[in-house]
């Protein structure tokens, strides 16, 4: 999924890829219990951040990951310099005063798709998620990308991932951060952006001018230049 964003970076930064447990060539044993909310991911981030070593690093992450990236960040500060949030949603279903973008029953009924038909659950999901349906081909790539996930897997993820609500540990974040948000994006709003940034108390916004879920597939030479820019801004090479 990073394959177009990555290769601009490694010139300047040590640079770091990872599939998330039960996912891609992840090889580590999916434990449902461990999982059953996002604080688990994000305790495979520390771990993997301890692991390449003691000077703080960027963390990039994308939709539920860019979230996973705010726990860990908010758990052990001291392992970040900086955050990159990619289209993310610190929670999914509306909520009084809060415009997640789904009700409930939404929620529901992508839930209960998925439980009876993963890969129809996949074609029909990746269009959505990505838009630019003149370039059917980014659909068809996120849908395989889908369907190579074990299903028991992918509907437990699913469902920490639509139902989990994590408004409350934007506050717990003091690492400088940037949010990317796309103009138009059916899955996590300009609205949900906005929030994203009001809530980190060390945080700008980025507003691309693209369509979708996925803009650093979509759009990438953009995405990479405000990403680019942000590090710039910064200072520093740590990655």
């Amino acid at each position: 999924m990073w394959r177009l964003i990555a290769p601009a970076f490694q010139a300047s930064y040590r640079t770091a890829l990872f599939d998330h447990v039960g996912s891609g060539r992840s090889l580590a044993p999916y434990d449902k219990a461990r999982y059953a909310t996002l604080d688990g991911y994000a305790e495979d981030v520390l771990t993997i951040c301890r692991t390449l070593g003691p000077e703080p690093v960027v963390f990039v992450g994308h939709s539920v990951s860019a979230m996973i990236g705010v726990l860990a960040a908010a758990r052990e500060p001291e392992r970040f310099s900086r955050l990159v949030l990619i289209g993310p949603s610190p929670r999914y279903i509306n909520d009084d005063g809060y415009e997640g973008g789904f009700t409930k029953e939404d929620i529901d009924s992508l839930l209960a798709l998925l439980d009876a038909d993963h890969d129809g659950w996949a074609r029909v999901m990746a269009p959505t998620v990505m838009a630019n349906p003149d370039r059917s081909e980014l659909a068809d790539e996120l849908a395989e990308s889908f369907c190579r996930v074990d299903p028991p897997v992918a509907r437990h993820f699913a469902r920490v991932t639509f139902t989990s609500d994590n408004r409350a540990d934007l506050a717990r974040v003091r690492t400088p951060t940037l949010v990317i948000q796309s103009a138009d994006d059916a899955i996590a709003s300009c609205a949900v952006g906005e929030y994203v940034h009001n809530h980190l108390p060390r945080s700008e916004l980025v507003v691309l001018n693209t369509s979708g879920h996925c803009p650093h597939l979509s759009a990438p030479v953009e995405t990479t230049a405000v990403i680019m820019a942000f590090l710039a801004k910064m200072g520093g090479h740590s990655a």
